[in-house]
């Protein structure tokens, strides 16, 4: 396989421009792709400036109206994105999300790479190239970039804080991510794990900046989502719905019905809160930066009320910790044919509707496909640094 790698990095830069030229091609005429989120936070956004924030849905279909879910301060940020004609904003932003791709490879790789003690060479920087060809195929990529989503800025923006050694940029950078998304408030779990405690005070800082910025653009629409709106998943879409890969999506489906934060939910977290706290541990001990980062995130993905299939672009660097790190390959594999395939797409096409809860058990049971190999893989991680430590004492 090493030979394999070897020749086919040869090539790096080739194989990740055709499969841009391919992905183009597929995309077909710009004014053609809908990027329906994307539309949302382009034609949505300016409304924070007249404190109708919250008031003013997008029409998408007769029974789903999209409105703007994300604090005020993402409204802000979006801005200039809004003050683009529609077809400039779209462009830009698929480029955006593909360079983000790449960051989010290549910051995976840099981590990789320093704990095997080596440079980030050319080898390494092919290697980027190269993943980033493949990975633009996965589902949750392809499905971040089909709706527009702001999933691939984010998370590479998130990562690439989270690992910083500077204490301050890595605060500020997740409590600036807090402010958009609220969801990459799970990364301040890995500073604690990691008595990082200075850059979980500049987290809550940055978060309270992201706050009082929105409550100086817009007091009434800040009051009303941090008071009223919080936490109201059903209002960002159909929590049993197949592209929701959380915890509570596949046991909602199992069940029939909205599980909420009843027993069957409360037992799945405790679950993999322990399962989590174990693979945290070792990789910390270990001194896995990307271990326990991922770990953590996998952990926010599996618990959170709303997880779409295409939030879990961390499967990416995942996959690459298993292969350069971990050296599982078989795990490692298993991610890329449930991520590669199109199970999601098929699971929703199955669905009378995106809102009625109730599945034939088999459809039930496949969509599990994501939280129960999250699930796998935390419980795995404890076992693999075991033996990558043993293999590395051995050597």
């Amino acid at each position: 396989m090493r030979a394999a790698e070897s020749r086919a990095l040869r090539f790096a830069p080739l194989v990740l421009g055709l499969s841009l030229a391919v992905y183009a091609w597929t995309l077909g005429n710009p004014a053609n792709w809908g990027m329906i989120d994307l539309k949302v936070y382009w034609s949505l956004a300016p409304n924070v400036l007249s404190d109708q924030l919250y008031d003013v849905n997008m029409p998408f279909t007769a029974d789903f109206p999209l409105p703007f879910t994300y604090p005020p301060f993402a409204a802000m940020v979006f801005l200039p994105v809004s003050a683009l004609p529609w077809l400039a904003a779209r462009i830009v932003w698929q480029v955006l999300s593909v360079l983000c791709l790449w960051w989010l490879v290549r910051t995976a790789l840099k981590l990789l790479a320093a704990k095997a003690d080596q440079p980030y060479d050319v080898t390494w920087s092919r290697r980027a190239l190269l993943w980033t060809a493949v990975a633009l195929w996965c589902e949750p990529v392809r499905k971040t970039l089909d709706f527009g989503q702001i999933n691939l800025v984010l998370v590479a923006g998130v990562f690439a804080a989270v690992v910083s050694a500077r204490q301050a940029v890595a605060g500020l950078g997740v409590g600036a991510g807090i402010g958009m998304k609220l969801t990459p408030g799970i990364s301040v779990l890995y500073f604690l794990a990691t008595r990082r405690f200075a850059a979980a005070a500049w987290s809550a800082a940055g978060f309270a900046i992201t706050v009082a910025l929105g409550f100086l653009v817009s007091a009434p629409d800040s009051w009303r989502y941090w008071f009223e709106l919080l936490g109201a998943a059903d209002r960002v879409g159909p929590v049993g719905s197949a592209i929701n890969q959380s915890l509570r999506g596949a046991l909602s489906r199992s069940f029939g019905y909205d599980v909420e934060m009843s027993w069957p939910w409360l037992l799945a977290v405790a679950v993999s809160a322990a399962l989590t706290w174990f693979a945290v541990r070792a990789a910390v001990r270990a001194g896995d930066q990307l271990a326990a980062v991922l770990a953590v995130q996998f952990f926010g993905l599996l618990i959170s009320p709303i997880s779409w299939s295409h939030h879990w672009l961390w499967v990416i660097p995942l996959v690459l910790w298993l292969a350069y790190g971990a050296r599982h390959l078989a795990l490692a594999v298993a991610w890329v044919v449930v991520t590669g395939s199109d199970v999601i797409t098929f699971l929703i096409n199955q669905q009378p509707s995106i809102w009625d809860i109730p599945r034939p058990w088999p459809l039930a049971a496949l969509g599990w496909v994501y939280p129960a190999l999250g699930l796998l893989t935390l419980a795995a991680v404890p076992r693999l640094l075991r033996v990558g430590r043993r293999a590395e004492v051995a050597l």
